[in-house]
């Protein structure tokens, strides 16, 4: 598997809103954990996502990986993602991320993608108040708390 080939493929394809090409990097039953939108899983889901779910309130995406590290399993890469936002108070600007994905990998395809993103950058960006922040970040630490891998640090 060439690593970096699927990489460029992976954000070509958001790049292009081209749902069916992200989506057959995918397993047939590959599960996509977005961070804003949750689980898409299946190619059709997965495609939707892409072409309906991340064009809905964006457009020109800019998503590039860093540093990828796999032992054929799992695939470790940093990445910086943007995207010009439609939301109103945004005012159409530029909302910059940065997070490491995580794939599990099974057959040279994505099995499993999940992301840790400081998605702070991005909503300061778009001019979120602090309020609706506040209310982001509660649900994604209630999230957090629920996987079962934070159930010790939770006694």
């Amino acid at each position: 598997m060439d690593i970096k080939a699927m990489l460029d493929a992976f954000c070509a394809a958001v790049e292009q809103r081209n749902g069916k090409a992200f989506a057959d990097l995918f397993t047939a039953d590959g599960i996509y954990h977005d961070v804003f939108y949750g689980a898409f899983e299946g190619r059709a889901r997965i495609a939707e996502m892409i072409d309906d779910w991340f064009y809905r309130t964006a457009s020109d995406f800019r998503w590039d990986m860093h540093e990828p590290v796999s032992d054929g399993k799992t695939l470790y890469a940093r990445y910086t993602f943007s995207y010009r936002s439609a939301l109103p108070e945004a005012k159409g600007a530029r909302a910059m991320f940065e997070g490491v994905a995580i794939m599990k990998l099974r057959e040279a395809k994505i099995a499993e993608y999940h992301e840790v993103a400081n998605t702070a950058t991005g909503f300061v960006d778009m001019n979120f108040a602090p309020e609706r922040m506040a209310k982001i970040f509660a649900k994604q630490g209630a999230a957090l708390k629920a996987r079962p891998e934070m159930q010790r640090h939770l006694v």
